[in-house]
């Protein structure tokens, strides 16, 4: 009978004879580089074969191309004269063949030629009498004969960036947005006297107001986007701004090493600057309303955001109830909310773009997203019964029903 052989490992080895091997590493002579660009070079190759050899020419000898033109803004920067800024938005090539204006063809001039790639801009002036108070259609026929139109709904001079428009429209920011939040700072007195339950019954009521104010800010968001260029996605733009925001702010948060709970002027801080970016949104609404000769529009705007912005700035100050916050705290809190105000409707006065405010509003809610998060985190470890006690869920409901109720003076 034949003994077993047991094999004998090196003495100076250090593995056990159980543990398993290592396995081989594969492609290791690859440089990790080639790894990762290998992919996207193949790629590349194979979008040129399809566009030299592919069946694109068939079709495009089938089928007229794609045009699309976005005008994005019709100024009348002086008597007798009007600028139309368009972009391109669409998959090919643009051809401006003729321009009308009332159902009128009109001598013009392109910053340019003609010929607009994707995502390029062109500004078309026009010397055409316009008058005062009425409004004007400006339609562009290119080299296809599609139309693309675009309005003046009141006729007015635009606004030039100069001392006088600039302090206007500071004025009708400070008016609508920083005043407003500053008289709501106010309340700070009666909730830090109030009880410890009623203090929760107005942090409920301050998420309802920022709920209101997330879902307001995103109908206005998917509004805008639809007047966006398509090449440009506002829809993406809005899912990037509402998604991406209050991830940032966590990463930010998670940067500067505050892992714990946050403290209320911390949260209050936030309240602020989601309510400042919502306001961002606000000033450029009343910013461009004024630009285009909507003045009674504006007017309305201004005094409906000015009763609806006073709620903000209790919401500012109810998680600082049990605080006794600097003054110097406070004007920050209210400059970060009210200021953007300012700032919107200078935007919106001289450059109004369908893009950037989508963008704004989109961020805005996220913002809010992001703020709602961390005072529902406050209040949770206030209020042992959370928002389902009858007393928290009427300050909820109360919240979102007062912006409701100030929301019916701000003209649609």
């Amino acid at each position: 009978m034949s003994e077993l052989q047991v094999p004998v490992l090196p003495q100076n080895s250090s593995v056990h004879p159980s543990a398993p091997r290592a396995p081989e590493p594969r492609g290791g002579r690859l440089p990790l580089w080639f790894k990762g660009f290998a992919p996207l070079v193949l790629l590349a190759a194979l979008v040129v074969l399809f566009l030299k050899v592919g069946p694109v020419g068939v079709f495009r000898q089938s089928f007229p191309p794609v045009e699309q033109l976005t005008i994005e803004r019709i100024r009348l920067p002086a008597l007798g004269v009007m600028e139309v800024q368009i972009v391109n938005g669409g998959p090919e090539a643009v051809t401006v063949a003729q321009v009308m204006v009332d159902d009128a063809n009109w001598v013009h001039r392109v910053n340019g030629s003609r010929i607009i790639e994707r995502l390029e801009r062109r500004t078309i002036t026009i010397p055409y009498p316009w008058v005062e108070g009425e409004p004007h259609a400006v339609s562009l026929v290119t080299r296809t004969g599609l139309t693309f139109t675009g309005e003046v709904a009141v006729a007015t001079l635009s606004p030039s960036v100069d001392t006088r428009y600039l302090t206007t429209f500071a004025l009708l920011g400070v008016y609508a947005g920083v005043i407003p939040v500053f008289i709501g700072l106010l309340w700070l007195p009666f909730v830090s006297a109030i009880g410890r339950k009623w203090i929760d019954f107005f942090l409920s009521l301050t998420i309802g107001l920022l709920v209101f104010l997330g879902a307001d800010a995103l109908v206005e968001s998917l509004e805008t986007s639809r007047l966006v260029a398509g090449a440009f996605q506002g829809e993406a733009l809005v899912l990037l701004g509402v998604l991406g925001t209050p991830l940032v702010l966590a990463a930010l948060g998670r940067w500067r090493g505050t892992r714990q709970e946050r403290t209320p002027l911390q949260v209050a801080g936030l309240i602020a600057l989601g309510i400042g970016l919502h306001n961002l949104g606000e000033g450029l609404a009343i910013g461009a309303s004024y630009a285009t000769g909507e003045i009674a529009l504006g007017t309305f705007l201004v005094i409906g955001f000015l009763l609806h912005n006073t709620t903000e700035g209790l919401g500012i100050v109810t998680p600082l109830a049990d605080q006794r916050p600097r003054l110097r705290s406070l004007v920050l809190l209210g400059a970060l909310a009210g200021v953007p105000t300012v700032i919107g409707a200078w935007l919106g006065g001289f450059t109004y773009s369908p893009l950037w405010t989508t963008l704004f509003f989109s961020i805005g809610v996220g913002a809010i997203i992001a703020v709602v998060y961390e005072l529902y985190r406050l209040f949770s470890r206030r209020a042992s019964a959370g928002l389902t006690t009858p007393l928290n869920t009427a300050g909820l409901l109360l919240g979102m029903m007062i912006m409701y109720a100030t929301g019916l003076l701000v003209p649609a």
